[in-house]
């Protein structure tokens, strides 16, 4: 929350329970657990549990599926347990769980991405003893906020992805700009960028990261909320405005009007492509500068990352949190925890966090020591995102509404209205019909 005009980081409060809190609500921890039954008081059915299917996305990051494809297969050469890990789109993650969910068949593990625990807690098992486990109350509090519904945790945190600016340093010195730490400075330096034609690029279409990791953040950074505390819709407030008011002036004099239709992948080809000066992202555009030097011979050298500007009520970012979700179908749950055990455990954490580096951030503080962090100077900065996390529904609760409005895209369509020229209380005053129709269902 505000602090002397500067959000006040994260904290580590998790669910509200404290780790000796979940140590004395868990009969089953540490070396005990792994003796045990997933689900309590038996023997592990390890042995008979031959066979598991493994849902995740497919990452942008080229090294990341297949380190996860080698850890699949040691741990299957460890248990005897056959994994099939199936990659796909994230765009068409939703649609997969929620047929899972309906035939009750498909994968035994999902990756879920923000608060889709929340939207498929009826389908997700009870997942208490293990998230105690493995983190409990030192979970960062949106890691296991998302996860969290009605005090049951129904996914395990695993990671975060976490968005800043990458921007082109040699652009910056031609044309005498520093970085910007507000969102009127980072106006005043678009313009400069969009007049050199090399414009802000910026999605405001319906797709599940550099769209939401923009609206949101903008919005909370000038005080505007979807919901309060208590759950009650506020979208449709003067700081909302504000912060309508500024998308329409940034849109215009600094942004690719093309942005509104853009995905996930195309303010990185057009970055690459050398025809925007600067994007929010991961670090994906930054690793495949590095990585194809003989395409992009000299283009990683001259990119840098900054966080999100402050607005007047703070800096915010929008994290991406990911979690791993037994579902309740599953025959082969003993087997499906393990698999979870191993994809969290230190070395395994520690070597994808290598291969990422610096794409991801744990959902423990303890990864914010980090030796990638150390590694590189251009993707440091992305070691941060973790402190200004908040996700769909701060500041209220985290629940079901919360992730419906996010996957419904209301937010991200407020400020793509007012970018083409709606105006801000007409945006506001929809937003707010929508929002009022998911939460108050």
């Amino acid at each position: 929350m505000k602090k002397d005009g500067v959000n006040k980081p994260a904290t580590t409060k998790g669910s509200g329970l404290s780790r000796r809190q979940f140590a004395q609500n868990t009969a089953l921890t540490g070396a005990a657990f792994a003796a045990a039954s997933f689900l309590g008081g038996q023997a592990p059915a390890i042995a008979q549990a031959r066979k598991l299917h493994y849902l995740q996305w497919s990452s942008f990051i080229g090294d990341a599926d297949p380190e996860i494809s080698r850890q699949a297969e040691e741990f299957t050469k460890a248990t005897g347990v056959d994994v099939t890990v199936e990659f796909i789109n994230q765009n068409d993650m939703a649609a997969r769980i929620t047929a899972a969910i309906e035939s009750g068949s498909g994968a035994d593990v999902i990756q879920m991405n923000a608060n889709q625990p929340h939207l498929y807690a009826s389908g997700l098992a009870d997942h208490s003893d293990l998230f105690g486990e493995m983190g409990g109350g030192d979970f960062y509090d949106w890691a296991s906020g998302a996860v969290t519904v009605d005090g049951v945790p129904r996914s395990i945190p695993l990671f975060n992805i976490g968005n800043a600016v990458v921007y082109r340093k040699d652009i910056f010195e031609e044309l005498g700009l520093s970085v910007p730490n507000t969102w009127e400075e980072y106006l005043t330096v678009g313009q400069a960028l969009k007049n050199a034609n090399l414009p802000v690029g910026q999605t405001l279409g319906h797709t599940f990261g550099d769209a939401p990791t923009f609206a949101y953040p903008l919005m909370w950074s000038y005080g505007g909320q979807e919901v309060d505390e208590s759950g009650n819709v506020v979208i449709n407030s003067p700081e909302t405005l504000a912060a309508l008011e500024f998308a329409a002036r940034f849109w215009e004099a600094a942004c690719d009007p093309g942005g509104l239709a853009w995905d996930d992948g195309s303010n990185n080809r057009a970055f690459l492509g050398q025809t925007i000066g600067a994007t929010l992202n991961g670090a994906s555009i930054y690793f495949v500068a590095r990585r194809d030097e003989d395409k992009y011979p000299g283009f990683a050298d001259n990119l840098d990352h900054f966080l999100n500007p402050e607005g007047p009520n703070g800096r915010y970012h929008f994290v991406g949190p990911r979690s791993l979700s037994i579902m309740e179908y599953s025959e082969q749950k003993e087997a499906a925890a393990e698999l979870i055990r191993h994809f969290a455990a230190d070395e395994n954490f520690d070597a994808f966090m290598n291969v990422n580096k610096g794409y991801v951030q744990g959902s423990l503080p303890k990864w914010e020591g980090h030796s990638i962090w150390e590694s590189d100077p251009a993707l440091t900065i992305y070691k941060d995102n973790p402190k200004y996390g908040r996700t769909s529904g701060f500041a209220g609760p985290w629940n079901r509404a919360s992730g419906e409005a996010q996957e419904k895209y209301i937010i991200v369509d407020m400020f793509a209205r007012a970018v083409q020229g709606e105006a801000p209380e007409e945006a506001a005053a929809w937003a707010e019909q929508e929002l009022k129709n998911v939460y108050d269902a």
